[in-house]
């Protein structure tokens, strides 16, 4: 049963053990994981990982919001890095709106517009958008990608209000879920209500999760419980809902090596 993590800071694991957890993953049964990117120095480090397994990850390049605003020299190389190495970067992420941090959320409006700029970006080099939307900010988000012709989008580990859901299904967009799934009921309602054409999986590592992964290392193993749990859901076997996972990934993302 091969397996596609969706959503990974793989860039955030001790790089000197990133071969032997590549090699690990790959032969347990992972097919791919896409790497986001938080920042342009994490975005050099995901364009390396890249070039090391190119049959392996899926390359985001983009600037999580959940930090100050970048200064403009780092978005102006950031923008012109998804330029130059287009061939090589699979989509625009991790990009969105802040929630979390407070001093950002007082600079939503400047937020928005860095966001229609990633926006802009993924329609012009024809690149999925990876977003970082929770809560209240989901729906802004939405409208931002209308607004702009957003194609093609996925909204990781999100939690928003079942209309917002409707909406993001309804244009096409893709959802992911995290190991939550196996243990929280936010989650496991968010996992029945997508399409399995368009649910996808992911861990968000190295980010720490509780319930059965309490304590570990966060990898992308733990998709085996999350599959396992989405199954059940649907009422289908593992395997099924495992292949679905995989194409959703390769719908979005494209073929790996492409």
């Amino acid at each position: 049963m091969q397996l596609m993590d969706s959503h990974i800071h793989l860039d955030r694991y001790p790089m000197d053990e990133v071969d032997k957890l590549v090699s690990g993953w790959r032969e347990d049964g992972i097919a791919g994981v896409v790497a986001v990117s938080m920042n342009l120095a994490s975005a050099y480090r995901t364009l390396e990982l890249k070039q090391r397994y190119p049959e392996f990850i899926y390359a985001a390049v983009g600037y999580h919001p959940e930090q100050p605003l970048p200064c403009p020299g780092e978005l102006d190389e950031l923008i012109s890095l998804l330029y130059k190495e287009r061939k090589m970067i699979n989509a625009v992420g991790e990009v969105g709106l802040p929630h979390y941090n407070l001093e950002a959320v007082r600079e939503l409006a400047a937020y928005r517009e860095l966001l229609a700029e990633f926006a802009l970006l993924s329609v012009k080099l024809d690149l999925p958008l990876v977003l970082h939307a929770v809560h209240d900010k989901a729906a802004l988000a939405v409208n931002v990608l209308l607004l702009h012709g957003v194609r093609k989008a996925h909204f990781h580990w999100l939690k928003a209000p079942d209309e917002v859901v409707d909406r993001i299904i309804e244009h096409g967009y893709y959802i992911s879920v995290t190991p939550e799934v196996c243990y929280r009921e936010r989650d496991r309602r968010l996992a029945r209500r997508v399409p399995l054409s368009h649910l996808l999986l992911e861990t968000d590592g190295p980010w720490p999760h509780h319930g059965p992964f309490a304590g570990k290392m966060t990898t992308p193993l733990f998709l085996r419980k999350s599959i396992a749990a989405v199954a059940k859901l649907h009422g289908i076997l593992p395997e099924e809902a495992a292949a679905a996972s995989s194409q959703a990934v390769q719908n979005l993302y494209g073929q790996l090596g492409e």
